[in-house]
């Protein structure tokens, strides 16, 4: 389609979601105040365990890291102070690879309203939209994003989803209405909790640490600097067939730009927004991938990776050539036995289907200075596409 028709039809599209009467669709976002008079959280003093955000699920653009422009379906986060009114106007072809990063704190009660804004390239989709907090106890169905245990969100309409965090851990988020093809075409967010026991100084190995992945009771996931990685990778024949209103080829699916946090290499050590070329659509750029995959440490420092899967293909292993990994927890939940035996193991490599995560420490006590690889062992995902020396690959740099 000619890309000032599909621009011509960005506008009238928006116009009539403008001109729409409230009956048809309302974006309502919600933060109600905390006034339980409990400060849940632990921090300070203020009862203030509230958190509040505004995310929007659509089309936009993306590109991988040979140049590719490629059409998907994502998140996006709304700028503090956005009205409501203009939700939908600010935020069409807001698709973010990956998804804004979800991270709160356990004891604190997150109220997070998604918004549908329509699909501006797709006009002839209403596909509803929901979040998943994958890995969550849900006390309620309702929140719980499975299209049949739950509700959707149509197109122009906000829902307020409520979770009470309550366990620590390594989690992720995704669409879960048609979920083989919303995740293929890139609706996949990292998500993590902040255990209690953050703040509280324990003493393990001789370092003193306040930064923990789990409540241990004894420090030993303590570590100095975290980085969430998130393992996804795209179809470019599937994402063109969508563009394209063309069948999907879901039976044929092959991944071949293997990602970190929604981008290849060399772009995952780029530590800056990326803008797409969305212009060659006839759409203005916009920054469509903000979460780098720079790992950077100072020597002596423990890192802690919050490692996850949502990978509608493959399983993956990552692996790092010189510096200790150590698993200290899995599907966000602490590596211990009943008895409270330390389960936890030293690996040179971790692999993951979709759906799993893994809380990984690399220490660099005993590692020289220097730049490291954390890369995918299979061979054949360190290329984006047909261009060799990407894909499925970043740098870890280890300062003096």
């Amino acid at each position: 389609m000619n890309r000032f028709i599909r621009a011509e039809t960005a506008f009238l599209l928006a116009a009539c979601l403008w001109a729409a009467p409230p009956v048809w669709g309302e974006v309502w976002s919600q933060c109600p105040p905390d006034t339980d008079g409990v400060n849940t959280d632990g921090i300070g003093g203020a009862d203030d365990d509230h958190v509040c955000m505004h995310i929007t699920a659509g089309d936009g653009f993306v590109n991988m890291a040979d140049g590719r422009l490629m059409y998907m379906f994502g998140f996006g986060e709304v700028p503090a102070g956005t009205p409501d009114d203009m939700v939908m106007m600010d935020m069409m072809l807001g698709a973010e690879a990956s998804a804004p990063t979800i991270t709160v704190r356990e004891g604190q009660k997150l109220f997070l309203n998604l918004t549908n804004v329509g699909m501006v390239i797709r006009p002839d989709l209403f596909d509803p939209h929901t979040v998943h907090y994958h890995g969550f106890p849900q006390a309620a169905p309702i929140f719980d994003g499975m299209p049949d245990g739950s509700i959707s969100i149509n197109m122009g309409f906000t829902l307020t989803y409520f979770y009470n965090i309550v366990l620590p851990g390594t989690y992720m988020y995704h669409c879960h209405v048609e979920a083989t093809e919303h995740m293929q075409m890139g609706m996949l967010g990292n998500l993590y909790v902040l255990p209690k026991q953050d703040g509280t100084a324990f003493v393990h190995g001789g370092r003193s640490f306040t930064k923990f992945a789990y409540n241990d009771g004894d420090g030993s996931t303590g570590y100095d600097v975290a980085y969430p990685i998130q393992i996804t990778a795209f179809d470019p024949d599937f994402h063109q067939a969508s563009h394209d209103v063309q069948p999907l080829p879901f039976a044929l699916m092959e991944d071949k730009y293997p990602l970190l946090n929604g981008r290849g290499y060399p772009d995952t050590i780029n530590p800056l927004p990326l803008l797409n070329s969305a212009d060659e659509e006839g759409f203005m750029p916009r920054y469509s991938q903000r979460v780098s995959s720079l790992i950077t440490a100072t020597k002596g420092q423990r890192i802690l990776l919050r490692v996850s899967s949502l990978a509608t293909v493959d399983f993956y292993t990552l692996t790092v050539l010189g510096i200790p990994m150590r698993v200290v927890g899995e599907d966000a939940r602490l590596l211990r036995g009943p008895g409270g035996a330390d389960l936890s193991y030293e690996t040179t490599s971790l692999t993951l289907g979709g759906g799993q995560s893994a809380d990984v420490i690399l220490d660099t006590q005993n590692v020289a200075a220097g730049t490291y690889f954390l890369y995918c062992t299979n061979l054949n995902n360190l290329s984006n596409d047909a261009e060799d020396f990407g894909g499925m690959m970043t740098e870890i740099v280890i300062s003096p």
